[in-house]
């Protein structure tokens, strides 16, 4: 019977191990840890005496979301868990599942439930499960017919629904490091059983470290790097170079989702190393991103947007520059267009630094969406007809040319909003000539109210 049957099958009922795979499997499969002795990194989670670990010694049946990056041993945590509380162990993908697989999931096991078999419900992705489907979980979770371990690579609090994140514990998973992975890299090597020890393989340090670098923090892309090199090794001398490590490498594998977390991270590093004045970092955190795939144009609004959120009228001419940049960047294209990008960071990392008008535009909208919509005062309207004439529209305004200095003596704001002050410019740059400007600005229309 299939996994998705009505009817509950014996061998799905009873308590087996997920971590025994064939010999045939891939490195990775077969290397993955089978006891948390075993695992490597995450000492924050399973370490002696951290959380993980002792809900797992307390053999505590609550559900939990592990979100980490690819690689980092979410699938393995939750098969030792599995494998430790002697629970039946179902591996579910979201990417291949809908709510009528669910619901025969839970089904089969609510049944094994009622012949007191434990069960836990691995969801892999569980963040392309849309509301709907998640839902589906809850009264089997809730009820404690399942133990669910839902696996993320995004932000759980975006991508699970509050009612089911409420009833589980969220762990964060770190990338290893690669130390870490180089170490997993010589176990595999040396080890007969699991590993590669049977092709008497031997490697160099900066190989192994080359690999455990290209793989970003990422362990099963590691140990697939290392599979290749060993095909290759094994036609010259079985020996692993660090030639051999570029070769299999090919292309570094960059942790990066377009639409995901992982996107916003980088966007706001490189955001943020421009606001700080360090071009050093903006230069890397926008290569990054190029490095990765994305798509120039994006780039470009967001760095037309830094100029004008974050330099301001402290060096107007930031704005031009990066709408010059973005210009050349649709002409030219990748990657000739990059160093336009490239060129127009660097500036706004050394530009002077205002949010003045930010800020002044931000209490704006404050106002207007906590205050009442005052009319426009009667002297600022226009009065194109008799009618408009003879109800006072444009009485009493004031012509600023014709004024001395160029300024009148008349209010623009409604009466409410008399002498509200939104824009303060900073001593910073070009904007240092505007804040002078508008004190002289002040003293002229005190001078013409008799004011001091």
């Amino acid at each position: 019977m299939s996994l998705f049957d009505s009817q509950p099958d014996e061998a799905m009922l009873s308590p087996k191990s997920p971590l025994h795979p064939p010999p045939g499997a891939p490195l990775a499969e077969r290397m993955r840890p089978r006891t948390l002795e075993e695992l490597s990194g995450q000492e924050h989670l399973v370490g002696p005496g951290k959380p993980l670990r002792v809900q797992i010694e307390r053999d505590d049946a609550s559900s939990m979301i592990f979100w980490g990056p690819p690689g980092v041993g979410k699938t393995t945590l939750a098969k030792i868990i599995a494998e430790t509380t002697h629970a039946s162990f179902i591996e579910f993908s979201a990417v291949l599942s809908g709510i009528k697989e669910i619901k025969q999931v839970m089904a089969t096991a609510a049944k094994a439930a009622e012949l007191h078999s434990r069960t836990i419900l691995f969801v892999d992705e569980i963040h392309r499960f849309n509301k709907a489907q998640q839902d589906a979980f809850l009264p089997y979770v809730e009820r404690g017919t399942i133990r669910l371990i839902g696996a993320t690579t995004e932000n759980p609090s975006f991508e699970i629904i509050s009612a089911l994140l409420s009833r589980c514990r969220v762990y964060v998973l770190k990338p290893l490091s690669d130390e870490q992975i180089a170490n997993l890299l010589k176990r595999a090597l040396a080890d007969r059983a699991r590993g590669l020890g049977a092709l008497e393989l031997t490697a160099d340090d900066d190989a192994l470290e080359l690999i455990a670098g290209y793989s970003s923090g990422d362990c099963r892309n590691a140990y697939n790097t290392l599979e290749v090199a060993a095909q290759l090794a094994a036609e010259n001398g079985r020996h692993i170079t660090k030639a051999i490590a570029a070769e299999a490498v090919q292309k570094r594998v960059l942790m990066y989702d377009k639409q995901g977390e992982e996107h916003y991270n980088l966007i706001s590093a490189l955001h943020k190393s421009v606001r700080n004045s360090d071009p050093d970092a903006a230069l890397y955190w926008l290569g990054r991103m190029f490095a990765a795939g994305e798509d120039p144009l994006y780039l470009a609004r967001r760095i037309v947007r830094m100029a004008i959120e974050d330099i301001g009228l402290a060096a107007p001419e930031a704005l031009n520059l990066c709408l010059s940049a973005r210009d050349a960047m649709d002409f030219l294209g990748s990657p000739e267009g990059d160093l336009a990008l490239a060129e127009a960071v660097v500036y706004l990392c050394l530009a002077p630094k205002s949010n003045a008008v930010y800020i002044a535009y931000g209490a704006v909208r404050e106002e207007i969406e906590h205050t009442r919509q005052e009319p426009v005062p009667l002297h600022l309207r226009n009065a194109p007809t008799r009618l408009m004439k003879e109800l006072d529209y444009g009485k009493g305004y004031r012509y600023a040319h014709d004024e001395e200095g160029k300024v009148a003596d008349m209010d623009c704001l409604p009466e409410s909003l008399k002498g509200r002050s939104y824009y303060q410019p900073t001593q910073e740059g070009r904007e240092k000539l505007l804040a002078q400007r508008m004190e002289e600005i002040r003293r002229i229309r005190a001078a013409k109210r008799g004011g001091s």
